[in-house]
């Protein structure tokens, strides 16, 4: 999550290497890496039997701007292994993005070296790795004029998803407001390129709010895509201090809803941060506000600060009210819920579970 870089130059004359002699400034260097959190913040460890014992600190007070350090449960494991190496070799040499990697997600070590279940699995970001909004909660780069789009992409992704194998892929995107249609063309015709390759292979679309314009999302809706996702990401009180002044709370409702109309047999899903000052009764509006939506699958996860430069964390929310969470989810109506303090919009327990209902719906159907 942070990339803490000191370069020591070595130089060498002869036999003999001179060390740099600009003591105090390695000394402000280091100690600008003191302040930032060190390897072992992030790697796993023996966790509490009972997180709700945890007593460290997890909440900021009003006016205070030191960090909060992660709590045992966000810790996770280092990505290794050769399927991780391996998909990362592979997308590289396609000139393929994943907001695995640009999000900085902290779930990148299981989904890419396939975890308990040994599949690995990655969200690809469609339109390059450059976004034309700059929401304070992202670490995707940002420009108000991104690389023009590569034709091959769809053609590319598409021979990627068939190399791995998969049932069930995530596509999603950066945000093109500098494209007439916001690149929902682009977008549609890649679905179109992994529909014709693989009929049986199940695709959701993480999609941007395309300036809530109704024939970029029918554009999407009517691709041949089988879940249509769009994230809320927080509730409507905070959305103006951690989204683009763009993204608007209620034209993210309008989105959804209008993905559904169009389609109705489209699965819909979004997706809520906590963690970023929001109270109890936000959320449950904000939950409420997407059922009214139309929207059939929510997830709620942790924010996590991706860098010194975006939002800090003002609470790390326990593991026991994730839980209560997803049970309010039911309640509701959701017919599914994912929370959990590593879920993410792209969750693998919920593509196992919305495969099981596309296949069933299918099946009757049939």
């Amino acid at each position: 999550m942070f990339r803490n870089t000191l370069k020591v130059n070595l130089i060498a004359r002869g036999h003999e290497v001179q060390r740099c002699k600009h003591t105090s400034k390695l000394d402000a260097i280091r100690e600008k890496l003191r302040e930032g959190p060190g390897l072992a913040d992030f790697i796993s460890e023996d966790r509490p039997a009972n997180w709700d014992d945890y007593e460290g600190k997890l909440k900021r007070e009003k006016g205070e701007v030191e960090r909060l350090r992660l709590p045992p449960w966000l810790k996770t494991s280092i990505p290794t292994g050769s399927k991780f190496s391996a998909l990362k070799e592979q997308l590289r040499g396609l000139k393929l993005s994943t907001v695995c990697e640009e999000a900085r997600c902290p779930n990148i070590g299981e989904c890419w070296s396939g975890g308990k279940h040994g599949t690995s699995t990655a969200t690809i970001m469609l339109m390059g790795d450059t976004c034309t909004r700059g929401c304070m909660f992202c670490s995707v780069k940002t420009s108000r004029a991104p690389p023009p789009l590569d034709p091959d992409e769809p053609r590319n992704t598409a021979y990627a998803v068939g190399q791995w194998g998969l049932g069930y892929i995530v596509l999603t995107s950066v945000d093109r407001d500098d494209l007439p249609d916001g690149g929902s063309s682009h977008f549609a015709e890649t679905v179109r390129e992994i529909k014709r390759q693989n009929s049986e292979i199940l695709v959701e679309c993480l999609v941007p709010d395309f300036r809530g314009n109704r024939d970029s999302i029918a554009n999407i809706a009517n691709c041949g895509l089988d879940v249509f996702a769009h994230n809320i990401e927080t509730v409507e009180r905070l959305t103006p201090f951690v989204r683009d002044r763009r993204a608007g709370y209620r034209q993210t409702l309008k989105v959804l809803e209008t993905a559904k109309e169009i389609n109705p047999e489209l699965v819909t899903k979004s997706s809520i941060m906590l963690g970023l000052g929001e109270t109890d009764e936000q959320v449950e509006q904000t939950m409420k506000d997407l059922r009214l939506a139309g929207v059939d699958c929510v997830t709620l996860g942790q924010y996590m600060q991706p860098t010194k430069r975006h939002l800090k964390v003002f609470e790390y929310v326990t593991p026991a009210k994730f839980q209560q969470w997803e049970a309010r989810g039911g309640q509701l109506g959701f017919l599914y819920t994912a929370s959990g303090p590593l879920v993410r919009s792209s969750y693998r327990a919920g593509e196992f579970f919305i495969t099981s209902l596309l296949k069933d719906r299918k099946a009757k159907t049939a």
